[in-house]
């Protein structure tokens, strides 16, 4: 991942064909020692292809990817929903409980 991400900050920089020693030199730039190996076979993978169009590619299949929680059901959502209600009742409660507690002083008047 880490050279792919190196690869693409070289092409939003402007060097629309960065090489294995651009890669290479600025992973070392962070620290990171390269593996040629991985070079070399991310630089023979994106070959002749449109990083653009890669881009928009992925982005499609993300699209399709669930990304929600699980489903709840019917029944589950009713009585969560009644729940809820519950709760907000009683912190209205509370609240106005609270509001009598300063006895027409405030803190800051």
């Amino acid at each position: 991942m880490k050279y792919l991400a190196a690869y693409l900050l070289l092409v939003q920089g402007g060097n629309t064909t960065p090489s294995a020693s651009d890669i290479t030199a600025l992973l070392e730039t962070i620290g990171v020692e390269a593996e040629e190996s991985r070079v070399s076979s991310l630089l023979s993978e994106l070959e002749g292809k449109d990083i653009a169009e890669l881009v928009a590619q992925g982005n499609t299949k993300l699209a399709s990817v669930p990304s929600g929680g699980a489903a709840v059901s019917s029944g589950a959502a009713a009585s969560s929903g009644a729940a809820a209600e519950e709760a907000a009742e009683e912190k209205e409660e509370e609240a106005k409980e609270e509001s009598d507690d300063d006895m027409g002083f405030g803190l800051f008047d």
